[in-house]
């Protein structure tokens, strides 16, 4: 995956709404899915949030426990 910022993307949700965050590292609109993976077998991570809050999505693309941030940007 491309990192596209040494930092996590803050990304806040309501409870029941669902995100679409890019799995291929190609899109155009970090950290969203904006559908350049077609043809690549690849999906787009789907986050429904349970709870109204605020998600930690990874920018560095190393996270183990993507699409979430996990801190490794920090090593």
């Amino acid at each position: 995956m491309t990192a596209w910022q040494d930092h996590p993307y803050q990304i806040p949700v309501t409870a029941g709404e669902t995100k679409h965050f890019c799995r291929c590292g190609n899109t155009k609109n970090p950290p969203y899915c904006d559908g350049s993976h077609k043809g690549s077998g690849l999906t787009p991570f789907a986050v429904t949030a349970e709870e109204s809050k605020t998600l930690y999505i990874c920018g560095c693309g190393k996270s183990a426990n993507r699409p979430f941030c996990d801190g490794c940007h920090k090593q």
